[in-house]
């Protein structure tokens, strides 16, 4: 007859001592503590392999920080294992190392790794505001997820965040990056298709935007609040290159002095920080040129022509226009962007070509023949109407904006 194993119970636990040999005390089943010299007590479970039948020990933890009550339930989860022929020890290390692999897995990790092959492809710059992307809208959702986890309804609402903002163009260029970023996971052998597939097919059409802007009359009016405002001279430099080359508020933040061409007059925007990932070329006026000799002093020894005044080495906030205007008093009647449209009516009223002034403001024409034909014909009609629309702001200064007067300019810049 076989010997029967009593259970431990509570009391033999309290009362356990160490001797001056490790001794096991067993509970049944496999489950037995083991007590060494030192005192430490360790649950272990002794099986036989299914598949070997070699008889072996697996550690469960040490008691008391394993309880009796939880040293059975692991007992008990692994003779269930047992009962379908799978060797716990295997069993557990195939868990750990799912744990490790989800933890270097993440979609932040990956999305790291994907990063440092881009880096070789990509100006820093342009690295950087993909990262910066990325750790803004991606990260804080997904980037915890391990990317066998990722799935298209979690990056879509990714997208959803950033639609509610209006940035369409933002959401269509994060949609591509995490698309990306999966692919390198299926590259790298740890999923086995992208499931962001699809994803930038639910990113609605942009909704038009009608940003707060000034009337044409009112220009005297801009003019004479930036020339008083208690702004830094910087700002006040920024706001007016921002006018005078009728530029999105983020292109002329981050404008470079690498960027500027002087032989030709030309100012040249890189297609990545173009809103349409399109090179634009920009006739600059003998006023834009002059605020870039107000800005030497300040920057020239720096990347940005206007950089950030807490951060140097970077290129101010796009906000800064705006902030500025509001401490200005134009809440409510106009922003930073307002100032294109304040350029493009008063530009249309005057009488330019419509296709010169959508040209100059960088606008998209989804005709991509004609587009090519338009930067390459119209950068010198361009050139002519940027030279008048300078004089026009400089007029506006001083307050000389008759309408007579504007179009007696208009006919001599025209000739």
């Amino acid at each position: 007859m076989a010997r029967q194993t009593l259970p431990i119970n509570p009391t033999q636990l309290a009362n356990l001592k160490p001797k001056e040999k490790e001794f096991n005390l067993a509970d049944g089943n496999g489950l037995m503590l083991r007590v060494k010299p030192t005192g430490t007590k360790s649950w272990l479970f002794n099986y036989s392999h299914p598949i070997t039948k070699k008889r072996s020990n697996i550690g469960i933890g040490t008691y008391p920080n394993t309880s009796l009550a939880q040293a059975r339930e692991i007992r008990k989860n692994y003779l269930a294992l047992l009962a379908q022929g799978i060797d716990p020890k295997s069993h557990r290390e195939e868990s750990e190392q799912q744990k490790q692999d989800a933890h270097n897995n993440t979609f932040h990790a990956v999305a790291t790794r994907w990063m440092e092959i881009k880096r070789t492809k990509v100006k820093e710059t342009s690295a950087d505001k993909i990262w910066r992307s990325l750790e803004n809208d991606v990260f804080p959702r997904i980037g915890k997820l391990p990317v066998d986890q990722i799935t298209a309804p979690k990056a879509i609402q990714v997208l959803s965040d950033i639609v509610g903002r209006n940035s369409y163009e933002i959401a269509r260029k994060v949609a591509r990056r995490m698309y990306n970023v999966m692919t390198h996971a299926v590259n790298t052998g740890l999923v086995h298709h992208n499931p962001l597939a699809g994803i930038k097919e639910t990113i609605p059409a942009n909704k038009a935007v009608n940003y707060p802007t000034l009337a044409p009359d009112e220009l005297p009016e801009l003019m004479k609040a930036i020339n008083f405002a208690s702004i830094k001279f910087s700002t006040r430099c920024l706001i007016e290159w921002q006018l005078h080359t009728m530029v999105r508020p983020g292109e002329a933040a981050q404008a470079m002095w690498s960027d500027i061409d002087y032989e030709r007059k030309l100012w040249v925007i890189p297609a990545e920080r173009m809103k349409m990932n399109k090179e634009h070329h920009i006739p600059l006026s003998d006023q834009a040129l002059a605020i870039l000799e107000l800005m030497k002093p300040f920057s020239a020894h720096r990347a940005n022509i206007f950089p950030s005044y807490k951060h140097p080495n970077r290129a101010a906030n796009k906000e800064t226009a705006n902030m500025a205007l509001k401490r200005m008093g134009f809440t409510g009647r106009l922003v930073a962007h307002g100032l294109r449209a304040l350029a493009s009516t008063t530009l249309n009223e005057q009488g330019f070509d419509r296709d010169v002034i959508e040209a100059a403001l960088a606008h998209s024409d989804r005709d991509q023949v004609r587009a090519a034909y338009n930067r390459a014909t119209y950068l010198e009609q361009r050139r002519v109407m940027m030279v008048w629309w300078s004089t026009h702001i400089e007029q506006a200064a001083m307050g000389n904006m008759s309408l007579a007067n504007a179009k007696q300019t208009l006919r001599l810049v025209n000739q």
